[in-house]
């Protein structure tokens, strides 16, 4: 009898395994397709906050030549006009100067939370990958490089909170 039970046992071993020879590769498909779509959507949020600032900024710019406008048709008589020329050059000086500062702090953000979104996917992929394959308890050896990698971005991004952006704000 033990031979029998033996027997039926062995009779299913190589369906499960053809079971799972078929599941491997349609799961490892899965993961990869999900890890580019998830990448595909990465890059996405990263260039839409992109335009988004530099829409802001154009909308910034544009006001800005505005009041530069107004203080040219308020302008009554020659020494005023004259003036108008340097105090414009500061004016648009310290406007660059804190938009060049906003634009550091924003590709701060946008690559630290790009980095973050980067290693959370790898470290998903990782696992469905080991899940795959029967591995569930493999060591996840990108994990610790996407750490460091972040590491590097979430310093800089500390580093430039405290900073006053002045001109223009990043958001």
């Amino acid at each position: 009898c033990r031979w029998h039970a033996f027997a039926k046992r062995s009779a299913r071993w190589p369906d499960r395994l053809t079971m799972s020879n078929e599941t491997i590769p349609l799961n490892l498909f899965k993961a990869n397709l999900e890890l580019q779509l998830r990448l595909q959507r990465l890059m996405q949020e990263n260039g839409q906050q992109w335009l988004e600032n530099a829409t802001r900024a154009g909308s910034e710019n544009i006001a800005e030549s505005g009041t530069e406008i107004e203080s040219l048709l308020k302008a009554q008589n020659w020494q005023e006009l004259a003036t108008l020329p340097a105090q414009a050059f500061w004016r648009q000086f310290q406007h660059q100067m804190g938009g060049a500062q906003a634009l550091t702090q924003v590709a701060i953000k946008n690559q630290t939370t790009f980095t973050q979104g980067l290693q959370q996917a790898i470290q998903d992929w990782q696992k469905s990958v080991t899940q795959a394959v029967g591995q569930a308890d493999a060591i996840l050896p990108f994990q610790d490089i996407f750490k460091q990698w972040g590491a590097v971005w979430a310093k800089a991004q500390d580093k430039d909170a405290p900073a006053k952006t002045g001109g223009r704000n990043a958001g």
